[in-house]
């Protein structure tokens, strides 16, 4: 009909413009966060898109929602500025008539957002995980580019070397400066090559000396040497101490432990969160076409941030065993989808209450007004 075709139309629009923004701002931030990492030493510069690309996926259904609560705000305020909905009104479509198409067309996303978040989260996470394993089992010779000092993986080793191989097993020009418990230990050696032993990666030294600083720098030894070996790497696992975050949601069912219930109430909670932002985005909508009052846009924004930080914290809660996940989930969706209703009714007093359930139950039979 044209009633459900018209609203739906309006809110694809601002649906996929919203989206484009908030993708486009997201993974800005992103990249500048994943350039961070890879600055740091914790990310292969190489594989910054693939990293990138798994962010992504990662904070799609954080977008999605967001996009979808401002498609639905900034379509009803339209409407109402533009004085539609005055038209809708008197033509005899209510408020709750408009449950109906707003989630016949949200219904695909909010799948969409269950969906990424059930499978796509943990999955991201794990490739992340892999990513950085795979960065810190590399030698840290490895890492050491011609010509500029590096540090390695654990921080407690500065590298400087000229390669002078194709495979930068050897080089010459080398300078490893190393600190520990015991004091500071500075090596520079005019040449050296790497060796894999059982025992780890040695860089064996040749020609060269060593000066070593006790940790109170009270004493200081100089020892020159013709050749040296030094431990540069360890036998790393890849892949042993992945975050929870990377479990699968099967894996955190059958764990069940208060860790486990904290990220499943994250998971979980953002497509509730994304179910209540229709309803939200309707009470919130409403606009005096005569100037008064506040603006839609920005309750919209302060209802979002309010509800999505106490989402962040109650899993935090639930992880920290100061709240039961039952209790927690229904006090804060519950309590956000019972504020949706009150707050339509609020605004709308002639809409009965049970109109509104049938409109969330039903939404395909919900609403036969014709224009």
């Amino acid at each position: 009909m044209l009633f459900h075709s018209s609203i739906r139309k309006d809110l694809a629009r601002s649906f996929w413009t919203s989206w484009v923004v908030l993708f486009t701002i997201v993974m800005t931030l992103m990249l500048i966060r994943t350039l961070g990492l890879a600055s740091e030493g914790e990310l292969d510069p190489e594989s910054l898109t693939l990293a990138l690309a798994y962010s992504a996926l990662g904070r799609m259904p954080l977008i999605l929602s967001v996009a979808l609560f401002i498609a639905v705000v900034s379509t009803m305020s339209r409407m109402y500025r533009d004085s539609e909905m005055v038209i809708w009104f008197n033509s005899g479509a209510g408020i709750f008539q408009f449950i109906a198409p707003a989630f016949r067309f949200a219904w695909p996303i909010l799948i969409a957002i269950l969906a990424l978040q059930i499978w796509a989260w943990s999955w991201h996470n794990a490739q992340l995980d892999t990513l950085k394993g795979q960065f810190e089992a590399r030698g840290n010779i490895d890492r050491v580019a011609p010509g500029e000092f590096k540090e390695s993986a654990s921080g407690d080793l500065v590298f400087f070397m000229d390669k002078t191989s194709d495979t930068g097993q050897t080089g010459n020009d080398i300078f490893i400066s190393s600190k520990n418990a015991r004091g500071t230990s500075v090596i520079s050696a005019k040449d050296g090559q790497v060796v894999d032993k059982p025992e780890g990666q040695f860089m064996e030294l040749n020609n060269g000396q060593q000066v070593r600083l006790s940790a109170d720098g009270q004493q200081q030894t100089v020892t020159i040497f013709e050749r040296q070996g030094n431990l540069v790497k360890e036998p790393i696992a890849i892949g042993t101490d992945y975050s929870l975050k990377s479990a699968t949601t099967r894996t955190l069912l059958k764990r069940w432990d208060t860790p486990a219930q904290g990220e499943l109430a994250w998971r979980l909670g953002m497509a509730f969160m994304a179910f209540n932002f229709v309803l939200l985005g309707l009470a919130v909508a409403k606009q005096n076409t005569r100037g008064k009052g506040g603006s839609p846009l920005l309750m919209a924004m302060l209802t979002a941030i309010i509800y999505f930080n106490l989402h962040t914290v109650s899993s935090s809660w639930i992880s920290f065993q100061k709240v039961d996940f039952v209790p927690m989930m229904l006090a804060l969706h519950g309590g956000a989808f019972s504020l949706a209703l009150l707050w339509l009714y609020k605004r709308h007093r002639q809409i009965a209450l049970w109109d509104v359930l049938k409109a969330l139950i039903s939404p395909r039979t919900a609403g036969k007004t014709t224009a």
